[in-house]
């Protein structure tokens, strides 16, 4: 019965986006060809009765997403920080979804907060006001403590989230499936993979428990970055519906007017929050996945402020070293050596020529080189690394995909924020850091003593280990030793030779 259900949801956003206005806002936005605009006409018109009216306040991208569901407005908030590709018009509306959709009753909230902390609001809290802001998942109300009078945030799950967000995402890997069927081209895509990465992420910001902790390793990375606030999380007063943090006033980063009445540099503001991702993301492998304007502040004293930890991203050390490599080459233009990181990883399949994959890469970089936002269309950027990856067979890289959008988001702010920015140019310092400090003969002096610490600890075994190895190969059975496994005397080795070469290394200097 799920598919039948799951046909009538597709069909219902159809008929949502026609009836609210959305679908010619779209169409109008992505420059849809006419044929396109005719079939969806077509196919939407005799089903607009089951189509949502949604709000009719709002405008009618953000009013559509919004009666279609979280899902939807999660998606629409990416979109809001991309005027390059969906237009300055459609992007502004979609502003909308990031912290100003309609709150759910006052009531309800503190019901929530009583159930989950398990005390009434009023012996919590000296004060406790109206939703300040709120947003597909959640909503945030200004607080007092009545122990101590600190101000605090406190965020609150929408009622019935979890049920909701399963309706849309069951929807989503129908969506994928039908793609995948009718569509043996877009495997490599991996559409349902990225659905059930989707998935996950959600599910991770669906439990404030865990976006506590996620503040918490944040600040601990972030601590020493100047310019940069993070909200400390209140554990003690947080629970899977609610978390309590520190209140951090600011201006909102898609409010510009006050921005720039309050005499802060908007150009500096746009240069310093996509350094900040880079740099986290590169050198901790851990980063904020969710960095639109509905989630960053400009303080008084001209710092940023984030906010919402619900998705966050980790890369490992291998990965990282990959996508710096290629950021250097393409900022270096240095597109063979692109290419080459490509196969080195596996990103592109072996039997592929690395040459051409090169000139194709090249096709694709030089014409931004030089150029700032207002001069580039990332539109056809994107569609042309569509046909790229096609002509090659890359398949998408779930492990990447976080990183890849959060990319694609930040760049949307700090573009909306200085629409003249350079990325390139903004990029080379961080990452030339980056290469300096981890990729090199210092990095691999590093790893060579990191693998010697891990293998150091057989020490205290080595006398015994390396007897019953000699036992061994002298014929005779130890006393009481089980049989080695392979590695052991490998290991053994291995210590030896790396004992070996990190001496050579440490007095040739």
């Amino acid at each position: 019965m799920r598919g039948p259900i799951n046909i009538l949801r597709l069909v219902r956003t159809g008929a949502t986006l026609e009836r609210t206005g959305a679908m010619s806002v779209v169409l109008d936005a992505f420059d849809a060809p006419k044929s396109l605009r005719i079939a969806a006409r077509v196919l939407v018109w005799p089903f607009q009765w089951l189509g949502e009216r949604g709000d009719p306040s709002m405008p009618p991208a953000p009013r559509a997403l919004n009666a279609l569901g979280p899902a939807y407005v999660k998606f629409g908030q990416v979109l809001s920080t991309r005027p390059d590709v969906v237009g300055d018009e459609l992007a502004q509306q979609l502003r909308i979804l990031q912290d100003k959709l309609p709150p759910f009753d006052l009531e309800v909230a503190k019901t929530s907060v009583e159930r989950a902390l398990g005390q009434p609001v009023e012996a919590l809290f000296s004060e406790f006001s109206d939703a300040v802001a709120a947003a597909s998942i959640a909503q945030v109300h200004h607080a007092r403590l009545a122990e101590t009078g600190r101000e605090v945030a406190v965020k609150v799950l929408r009622p019935g989230i979890d049920r909701a967000f399963r309706k849309d995402i069951d929807a989503f890997y129908f969506a994928a499936g039908f793609v995948e069927l009718f569509s043996p081209a877009s495997r490599r895509l991996r559409p349902s993979d990225v659905i059930a990465h989707f998935d996950a992420t959600v599910q991770g910001e669906l439990d404030l428990r865990l976006e506590a902790a996620a503040a918490g390793e944040y600040a601990a990375i972030a601590g020493d970055d100047e310019g940069f606030v993070v909200p400390r999380a209140d554990f003690n007063l947080s629970a899977k519906d609610v978390m309590v943090m520190d209140w951090a006033e600011g201006i909102s980063f898609s409010d510009f007017d006050a921005i720039e009445a309050a005499g802060h540099d908007r150009q500096a503001l746009g240069t310093r929050v996509l350094r900040l991702f880079l740099r986290h993301a590169l050198n901790d492998g851990y980063f904020h996945a969710d960095m639109h304007q509905g989630n960053l502040k400009v303080s008084q004293a001209g710092d940023i402020i984030a906010y919402d930890f619900g998705i966050m991203g980790r890369i490992d050390e291998y990965t990282r070293r990959v996508y710096a490599e290629i950021l250097i080459g393409f900022i270096r233009k240095d597109y063979k050596r692109v290419a080459e990181v490509h196969f080195e990883a596996g990103y592109v399949p072996a039997d592929r020529d690395v040459d051409d994959f090169a000139q194709a890469l090249r096709a694709v970089g030089e014409p931004i080189f030089g150029m700032d936002a207002s001069q580039i269309s990332m539109g056809r950027l994107l569609s042309y690394l569509f046909e790229v990856t096609e002509r090659f067979g890359m398949e998408t890289r779930t492990e990447l995909i976080l990183l890849q959008r959060t990319m694609v988001v930040v760049e949307g702010v700090a573009r909306s924020m200085h629409p003249q920015i350079n990325i390139w140019e903004v990029a080379q310092p961080v990452v030339e850091d980056y290469i300096k400090q981890h990729i090199g003969p210092a990095a691999t002096l590093k790893d060579l003593a990191k693998t010697a610490i891990v293998l150091s600890r057989f020490g205290p075994r080595l006398p015994q280990l390396a007897e019953s190895l000699l036992k061994m190969e002298g014929g005779g059975t130890p006393e009481r030793e089980p049989r080695l496994p392979w590695w052991v005397p490998a290991g053994i080795s291995a210590v030896l030779l790396l004992q070996t070469v990190i001496f050579v290394l440490l007095i040739s200097g």
